[in-house]
């Protein structure tokens, strides 16, 4: 159980804005039984959709904390990419082909988003708190003051009424990109305006001679730019165009213009668009913070980050920080993890968004400032490659699954020497750790992932993967790593047995007699340990014969819960102005 609010703290944690990535951070630490409190500025659900995609990876995060279900039943679920360059079809990617339980991408909207995830905040005890800005906030050794006061009706960004101070743990900033939290942290940075390129969208009705399938998308690669057909909830599609702005009037499209130019670049005459709900335009920026967390005080999604709109990935890579960043702080919380373990946030989260900015700027160089030769380039690959639609993108992997955290302080691995080279290809520590089928004890058929996540209830678990390295006489090695676990009761042992037999009194077994779950984790035939954190990437990989290394490890990350807590942080400032997304 958390040690929550005594008369010095209002809540444990402070989330300030309630898009997309805070009501999902919020819905994370409710997970964790973390006390938060959720301020929102606007009175309203943005009404537009904006970003509408969810991809496999962060499926698997969201379903780890009970998310995932309520927003896919109100999602299309997408299994095809179709891409077309200057005219030409190029093979479609079968984007729900990927080693995921969660391989079909939903595609809804952000606005509908925005409502689901705030009924399973209410859901789990919690509220948004509208129409509150935060105006400052100052942190010291123990804690954040967070001064916040009522937003005016007229503009949501001006205040009325007096102030009030708050206190809490833990200050989380998911204010978007205006940045408060972030610059207040003095983390701004200038972002790198993409100049002579503008983006003109509209949601409405489509109807053409192509597929209007919901499981589809349709990219299409003109001289100019690049187009995109995406359906969005209610039977509405998004048609954008990021192109060359040379004779484009700086102003929302009209739905003739935004119809005429669609016919021309799908090159269907037959096109219509009828009963549009939103038609806009804009230009794009796009850099990342060179951190993401200072002394007691976060940011996740947009407050870190502007994205740019290729592969959809912005929304995506948030919402791997609100999973990542709620486990570490229920641990801490509960008095089990060590500094290093807030400490790592930011060098993983922080540095993943800076890699994702260069491959985003790759895919919109790729996308719009392509030229003849780049594009004969393109087309030649096109007859050759047949992932050059997601290439094209500036990744093969949209679907995220190879996210990975290889400098994390978090990782310690003792599998990566020659003997791991010359063996099947190993998920190492700071990798997602794969899913396979297994059996369980009972024969009955499931797989890894529904024994990873929240192990045995525990939903800051850790769980320790034993294999028995198909040796029959492995569990007495595999009894004595297990029992070396014990002093941290949220390691949760698994023993994942290709050949040796288990007694009574062994912890969960998965029996792997055909070597799946040996083969995807690069298993050869040594018994090995391998520790999965709570968001499924591995941690520690290490023989089972040497449990005095996973003792080290868990030592130097975890904490003896009677110990006194503390933490180290830097004192952060606050201004008179309303903040919040």
């Amino acid at each position: 159980m958390t040690t929550v609010a005594n008369d010095h703290y209002d809540t444990d944690v402070i989330i300030i804005g309630g898009g997309p990535i805070g009501l999902t951070t919020a819905c994370a630490l409710a997970h964790h039984g973390v006390s938060f409190r959720l301020f929102e500025k606007r009175r309203e659900h943005k009404p537009y959709s904006r970003a509408n995609n969810l991809w496999a990876r962060p499926q698997e995060l969201l379903a780890s904390i009970g998310l995932r279900d309520a927003l896919a039943e109100k999602s299309y679920r997408i299994t095809q990419i179709n891409t077309l360059l200057n005219g030409r079809p190029v093979n479609p990617i079968d984007i729900a082909d990927v080693a995921s339980p969660y391989g079909r991408v939903l595609y809804s909207g952000q606005d509908v988003i925005e409502a689901t995830l705030e009924s399973q905040v209410a859901a789990r005890g919690g509220q948004v708190e509208r129409g509150v800005c935060v105006t400052g906030f100052e942190q010291d050794a123990q804690g954040v003051t967070v001064t916040v006061a009522t937003a005016s009706e007229r503009d949501d960004d001006k205040t009325e009424g007096p102030s009030r101070r708050l206190r809490c743990r833990y200050l989380i900033g998911a204010d978007g990109g205006e940045g408060f939290v972030r610059r207040q942290l003095g983390f701004d940075f200038v972002p790198e305006k993409l100049p002579n390129c503008m983006n003109r969208q509209v949601d409405a009705k489509l109807s053409w001679r192509r597929s209007t399938d919901k499981d589809h998308l349709w990219f299409f690669y003109y001289p100019r730019g690049f187009c995109g057909v995406l359906p969005v909830w209610e039977g509405y599609h998004r048609l954008f165009f990021l192109a060359d702005d040379t004779g484009i009037p700086d102003r929302d499209p009209t739905l003739e213009e935004m119809q005429a130019i669609a016919r021309e670049v799908t090159q269907d005459e037959t096109l219509t668009l009828t009963d549009p709900i939103w038609l806009t335009h804009s230009r794009f920026q796009h850099g990342a913070a060179p951190h993401h967390a200072k002394g007691r005080v976060f940011l996740v999604g947009d407050s870190g980050h502007l994205s740019l709109p290729i592969g959809g990935q912005g929304m995506n890579a948030g919402l791997h920080d609100a999973v990542g960043l709620a486990w570490r702080l229920a641990m801490v919380l509960n008095g089990a993890a060590e500094p290093v373990l807030l400490d790592s946030y930011d060098e993983e989260r922080g540095g993943e968004h800076r890699r994702l900015d260069g491959q985003q700027k790759r895919g919109f160089d790729n996308s719009v400032y392509r030229g003849p030769l780049k594009d004969a380039a393109m087309d030649l690959a096109a007859r050759v490659l047949p992932n050059i639609g997601a290439l094209i993108q500036g990744s093969a992997d949209l679907q995220q699954l190879t996210v990975a955290y290889p400098t994390s302080p978090l990782n310690e691995d003792h599998l990566s020497g020659f003997g791991d080279l010359i063996r099947r290809r190993a998920p190492k520590a700071g990798e997602r750790a794969p899913d396979a089928n297994v059996i369980a004890a009972d024969g009955a058929s499931t797989t890894i992932f529904a024994h990873l996540y929240n192990p045995d209830g525990r939903s800051w678990g850790w769980s320790l993967l034993a294999f028995d390295g198909r040796q029959a006489d492995a569990m007495p090695e595999l009894r004595r790593a297990c029992a070396a676990a014990k002093p941290w009761a949220w390691l949760r042992p698994r023993l994942v047995l290709a050949a040796a037999v288990p007694g009574p009194d062994d912890p969960t077994v998965l029996s792997d007699l055909d070597g799946v779950a040996h083969a995807s984790y690069g298993i050869g035939s040594e018994a090995a340990l391998v520790l999965v954190r709570p968001d499924g990437h591995i941690a520690f990989r290490g023989a089972a014969d040497q449990p005095e290394r996973l003792v080290a490890y868990c030592r130097r990350l975890f904490r003896d819960q009677s110990a006194e807590r503390r933490s180290v942080v830097t004192p952060g400032a606050g201004e008179e102005l309303c903040h919040g997304a």
